[in-house]
């Protein structure tokens, strides 16, 4: 693996692409799993459908994908004046826990971005919303400014969870490459057929393209279907604005894996394939966290998270199945039923992929940090190739548009 003077001094503007705006898909297709499928096998490009997925899996694959369903997370105040402040909740603050934090039922605090945050001159903001027939009021109290955010204290009468209040005040937050504002369809088009953990704030959007039966055709063919969870952060959409990417600050994100899958990867022989950036980002980490706890068993939950730059400054060859097994451990030790931690994880060019054998994933911005990772997986200049094909073929690219299946090897880990 190279070293991390190397992959720091790697230049964003080698991953640039003309994206014309007609090639960005605004809307999903009515039939998700009629959209198009590049198919990218070590080295060899093919096109298909989404529909043929389970029959283009390797033999005996696990496929992992991420449960994280996206919460009404942009929140708008319309002022007496007239002027609107909006509000996009990024992550919990008070309580810290996400299952929790959807359950409180008079007050919580989440750290948030503050659109037209100049004209906020009042203590709180304040409005009355209808919630199952019942007329709430619900407040906003601005506190500490944290960065470019600030801690938003919500709170709200009637005595419903921050849940039910969210769903019915709040908006699906559509990526703003868009160009677009939601719609009441994004309610249902930008979640996956499977979420049903609430955090993000972005859908994984790789999954999009399944349906309830392209999932049971899997399980007819024999593909091991397994969940994880990845709380997608508003980062997702921060562009590479420095020159190299050893400037730029990878967003810190939620994970959350079942005991059971760490035991599952330890156990299966076959290619493991993850749909989508958030799980390949989530498997990959879980490879530092076990070598974190191999070194000290005793870790705090701070030693345990997954920093931007893990790979690069620990470059071990320890086996995979060895580092699973110490977060097992560790479960056992503690008595926790799954992992949960945070990563900051940045896979780029040169990057050594140590779970996965296999990603579905949609087409990617230019001078992005997704980018960069599809580059790291296929190797080298490749996905010029692919994003070539791609383009001439009239893929459709981005959140709504068309997928690609990208394997490496016939015979898994």
């Amino acid at each position: 693996m190279p070293s991390l003077n190397d992959i720091s001094h790697i230049r964003i503007s080698d991953y640039d692409y003309p994206l014309p705006d007609n090639r960005i898909a605004k809307h999903p297709l009515p039939d998700r799993e009629v959209c198009r499928l590049l198919v990218w096998r070590d080295g060899q490009i093919t096109d298909h459908v989404f529909a043929e997925v389970p029959g283009l899996l390797p033999d005996g694959a696990m496929l992992i994908y991420n449960n994280t369903r996206v919460i009404n997370a942009r929140l708008r105040f319309r002022k007496p004046s007239g002027s609107t402040i909006e509000i996009f909740c990024l992550e919990p603050v008070s309580p810290v826990d996400y299952a929790q934090i959807f359950q409180t039922t008079d007050r919580c605090t989440w750290r948030c971005l503050v659109g037209n945050n100049k004209r906020w001159k009042d203590d709180a903001l304040s409005q009355t919303i209808d919630v199952q027939g019942e007329a709430v009021t619900f407040t906003a109290s601005r506190g500490e400014r944290r960065g470019n955010a600030f801690d938003i204290v919500f709170s709200w009468t009637g005595g419903v969870t921050f849940a039910t209040v969210l769903e019915a005040i709040g908006e699906i937050p559509i990526p703003p490459y868009l160009n677009r504002e939601s719609e009441p369809t994004d309610k249902t088009d930008y979640q996956t057929v499977y979420s049903h953990i609430d955090g993000s704030v972005a859908a994984p959007t790789a999954g999009l393209h399944f349906t309830d039966d392209l999932l049971a055709q899997c399980d007819r063919r024999g593909i091991v279907r397994r969940e994880l969870t990845l709380h997608v952060g508003a980062g997702t959409f921060q562009p590479v604005k420095s020159e190299t990417i050893g400037e730029h600050t990878m967003h810190h994100e939620f994970i959350s894996v079942p005991r059971a899958l760490l035991t599952d990867l330890i156990n299966h022989r076959g290619p493991v394939v993850a749909v989508g950036t958030t799980s390949v980002r989530t498997l990959e980490s879980l490879y530092y966290v076990g070598i974190t706890l191999l070194d000290n068993p005793n870790a705090t939950d701070d030693q345990l998270t997954v920093g931007q730059w893990a790979p690069y400054r620990n470059q071990t060859d320890i086996d995979p199945r060895a580092a699973l097994q110490a977060i097992v451990d560790y479960l056992d030790t503690t008595g926790a039923d799954r992992y949960e931690g945070a990563t900051q994880l940045m896979i780029a060019p040169g990057f050594r992929y140590r779970l996965i054998d296999g990603m579905i994933t949609n087409f990617h911005q230019p001078q992005s940090t997704l980018l960069l990772l599809v580059s790291a997986f296929v190797g080298a200049d490749r996905w010029r190739a692919i994003y070539d094909h791609a383009l001439a073929g009239d893929y459709r690219f981005l959140s709504y548009g068309d997928g690609s299946l990208l394997l490496r090897g016939e015979n898994g880990r």
